[in-house]
């Protein structure tokens, strides 16, 4: 069991849960970003509860530089897009991953798991199933003098059901519900606050678009997906704001060549959005680039307030209702169009089989400096054999931010349950 004190990780976490502000950004309106004081643009980052959920659980995708809403269906599509589902060929199929993290500091209990299937109920509709859990080891809890509170075990996971339908003959809808269950440090106090686990309920609206075109039969698919749409959650009783579940919008698309009967190559592309506010900077530099420049209290930080009128201290943005949150998504970064645009990552994937028995893959993801700078190659291979296959995925960071899975093999176990079904 290692340490973990409230000046590490813990108040990383629970001080951004509690809603006490993290915010000490300046935002310069002549370099359309927040800055540090040399007047160098920093990170501002998307926020939300629970972000677990964002986590890429198989290792196909994994390898593809996290691409999956519109490549061919199988057992993990439950993560990127249910609706793809009705266009999966086996009548019933189970999928296993493993994802070890943090592995380059040598812990060993830091781990997702995903447990996912399907099982088609007609040629035109099925219905899906996904376990995804988190789990962050053990951990002995201190207060800010380095007294011991309490160990622990933080955890969180998501229980998700989904039901696919053709609409058409290259068209296909899903919706998929959530059950999201984090429990970080249940027991404990901030700052005189009891953490408690905090519980949200979400849902999935998926839509795929399907064709052939060419000598071929080569195949085309576009797909989109909203995803995470749910309760604000709260991991204290007395807390007067929730947070935000990373709602997302992703928009892909697909294109695989049939070369011959042995040998085809997929081209895979998806752009996400996150449907959250951008958090927005304490202070503004007033009169740019002059001589008369200096920093002025944000207008729009803080004018909804507590309940009684008065100013809370806690940013507007985070006090939002849902629908609010989502809609002004596209329009609230201070940094207008510009920061808008560095809010979309990108995937971008291909996948090499030969004789639907062996596969290579690669991949690139792309995330802003300013929003994340998560940027890195992916690397994988996939072998098939009868009613089995394993998915090898590995990952290199091409940026100077670290990421968990930092040169990590992850591992992705899939069986064809249908051969068991009667026919």
């Amino acid at each position: 069991m290692r340490q973990l004190g409230l000046r590490g990780f813990y108040i990383v976490v629970l001080v951004a849960i509690i809603g006490i502000q993290l915010e000490a950004q300046v935002f310069d309106p002549s370099k359309g970003c927040a800055i540090d004081v040399n007047g160098e643009c920093i990170s501002n980052t998307l926020l939300t509860a629970v972000p677990f959920l964002k986590i890429v659980p198989d290792a196909r995708s994994g390898s593809m530089g996290d691409a999956g809403l519109a490549i061919s269906p199988d057992a993990n599509s439950m993560h990127f897009n249910a609706s793809k589902l009705a266009f999966a060929e086996q009548n019933f199929s189970l999928s296993a991953t493993y994802t070890p993290w943090l592995r380059e500091l040598g812990l060993t209990d830091v781990y997702l798991a995903y447990l996912s299937g399907y099982n088609k109920l007609s040629e035109d509709q099925a219905i899906g199933f996904s376990l995804k859990f988190f789990s962050l080891g053990d951990i002995n809890f201190t207060d800010i003098n380095g007294n011991s509170t309490g160990s622990g075990r933080p955890r969180e996971f998501e229980i998700s059901g989904a039901y696919a339908r053709k609409l058409g003959d290259n068209l296909s809808a899903a919706i998929t519900a959530k059950y999201i269950n984090s429990n970080l440090a249940s027991g404990q106090q901030v700052q005189g606050i009891d953490i408690t686990t905090a519980n949200a309920f979400a849902a999935d609206i998926s839509l795929t678009y399907q064709t052939e075109v060419g000598p071929n039969d080569n195949e085309f698919t576009f797909a989109t997906a909203i995803s995470n749409l749910g309760s604000k959650v709260s991991y204290t009783n007395s807390s007067d704001t929730k947070d935000f579940l990373p709602g997302n919008l992703g928009i892909g698309a697909a294109y695989k060549l049939n070369f011959d009967s042995y040998n085809s190559l997929t081209f895979a592309l998806d752009i996400n959005k996150l449907l959250v506010p951008t958090p927005q900077p304490f202070k503004l530099i007033e009169n740019p680039g002059t001589d008369t420049a200096r920093e002025i209290d944000n207008p729009d930080f803080d004018l909804t307030g507590a309940e009684n009128g008065g100013p809370d201290g806690i940013g507007d943005y985070r006090q939002e209702s849902l629908f609010k949150g989502i809609l002004g998504s596209f329009t609230d970064a201070k940094g207008g169009l510009s920061e808008e645009i560095k809010e979309l990552t990108y995937s971008f994937g291909v996948e090499y089989w030969y004789n639907n028995q062996f596969a290579v893959r690669t991949g690139y993801y792309f995330e802003n400096e300013l929003k994340g700078d998560r940027q890195y190659l992916t690397l994988g291979v996939g072998l098939k054999y009868n009613v089995a296959a394993i998915n090898i995925s590995y990952l290199i960071p091409t940026s100077n931010r670290r990421s968990p899975l930092d040169n990590t093999l992850r591992f992705s176990f899939i069986f064809d349950a249908s051969v068991f079904q009667a026919r």
